[in-house]
């Protein structure tokens, strides 16, 4: 089954001290044939959609679509697995690539030092790095450039900005399905089945009857609920990691918030998304791309609102004042993507 792609347009806040590098092969130019929009000009633009005798799809055939039951919005929150059956390490490390064939592996650091990262080379040489948590439980990490041999390396700080190999070794990944690496969760976008959010977006695609009702249901909640938190975007810490719950229970929120809680919703709707990150104009940016069965993928930072096509961001949407978030992420112009999670 082919599937399609939308992208949402959201910011993430001083990204350089928290997401470092990824595959550059992922890089796209900007789509220029969609002008900037405000979330009013997104209704007025669908009303204006749906009056119009050349959208497609037409009047006739929505009522077509809607003829059966609902979309199942049950929600499926993927459990990763450190099965052992291919686990590498030393008495500091243990890195589990049993699953890798469903795009993750685990890692789990035992070590005593407060400063550690993850280093990931892919198959084109592209690099991510990550901070481990030091918690001495597995924590599950993407494999985003595909099918391919991914280089793992656990890094000590050695003082200043000097780092060591506590251990490295390297895994060949055999990706079953493109997507899967959207589905599950990961550091970033962290989720399990009781997680507060994950209810909600069940709650949020209940009685639609297409992904992209359910894509367009959890976009609103989440431009329309969250308020961006200036104070914490002054603020956040090096390593900062979102938590979707808290997101969700006190309504605030930074950039790296907005898009880590709707990627947890579209996921467990089995939609797969992922977190792509770039540049608009010299500001860092991410975008949330979810991909759909209707609809075919489209290329570009731009946002269906059911009718029509169009860029968008959903940080300038949403609740708050759109020049009080302008200076964190540029003028929305200029988008490139660069990086995927």
């Amino acid at each position: 089954m082919v599937r399609k792609k939308i992208s949402y347009a959201i910011c993430l806040l001083s990204l350089s001290a928290i997401l470092f590098c990824g595959c550059s092969g992922d890089q796209k130019e900007p789509n220029d044939s969609f002008p900037g929009k405000t979330d009013s000009d997104f209704a007025s633009s669908k009303n204006a959609a749906q009056d119009s005798p050349n959208q497609e799809p037409n009047a006739s055939n929505e009522e077509a679509s809607k003829s059966g039951p609902p979309r199942d919005n049950a929600p499926q929150a993927l459990r990763p697995e450190a099965s052992g059956t291919a686990a590498y390490g030393n008495d500091l490390v243990t890195v589990d690539a049993s699953h890798a064939d469903n795009g993750y592996f685990m890692v789990r650091y035992q070590g005593e030092n407060p400063k550690v990262k993850l280093k990931v080379t892919g198959p084109n040489q592209s690099e991510y790095i990550y901070l481990l948590s030091g918690s001495g439980e597995f924590e599950t990490f993407p494999l985003p450039c595909g099918s391919g041999g991914y280089q793992i390396q656990v890094l000590e700080n050695a003082g200043g900005d000097m780092y060591a190999t506590a251990f490295s070794t390297e895994i060949s990944a055999a990706i079953e399905d493109e997507f899967s690496p959207f589905l599950y969760p990961n550091q970033y976008v962290n989720f399990t089945e009781s997680s507060l959010a994950v209810a909600k977006g069940s709650e949020l695609a209940e009685g639609v009857y297409s992904d992209l009702e359910a894509i367009e249901n959890i976009y609103h909640f989440v431009t329309e609920e969250i308020t961006y938190d200036e104070e914490k975007a002054e603020s956040v810490s090096y390593g900062y990691l979102p938590d979707i719950d808290e997101t969700l229970s006190s309504k605030k929120g930074i950039c790296f918030d907005y898009a880590s809680l709707m990627c947890a919703m579209l996921r467990t709707q089995r939609i797969p998304t992922k977190l792509e990150v770039g540049y608009s104009g010299e500001a860092y940016h991410a975008w949330i791309s979810a991909y759909t069965a209707e609809k075919g993928w489209v290329d570009g930072i731009i946002q269906f609102d059911g009718k029509s096509w169009k860029l968008l961001d959903p940080t300038l949407a949403a609740n708050n004042s759109s020049s009080s978030v302008k200076k964190y992420i540029g003028d929305a112009s200029n988008y490139v993507v660069k990086y995927s999670y």
